[in-house]
């Protein structure tokens, strides 16, 4: 069976002369299909609960006078 094939990605921020982070990654096609999918939940998730906090928050004040 043949491995899949891979995706690389290499980054390095600098801050200055001496500061340096680097960063590197490797991940298959399954792998990138699977991180979208969790980022796309989260982001329709997040509206939801953005949503259902400003219609009951109008409620919520409402209430507590």
């Amino acid at each position: 069976m043949a491995k899949p094939p891979h995706h690389h990605a290499t980054a390095t921020i600098r801050a200055g002369k001496r500061a340096r982070i680097g960063a590197s990654l490797d991940i298959t096609s399954a792998g990138l299909l699977a991180i979208g999918g969790l980022v796309s939940a989260i982001l329709l998730s997040t509206a939801v609960l953005v949503r259902v906090a400003v219609r009951e928050g109008g409620k919520a004040k409402a209430i507590q006078r």
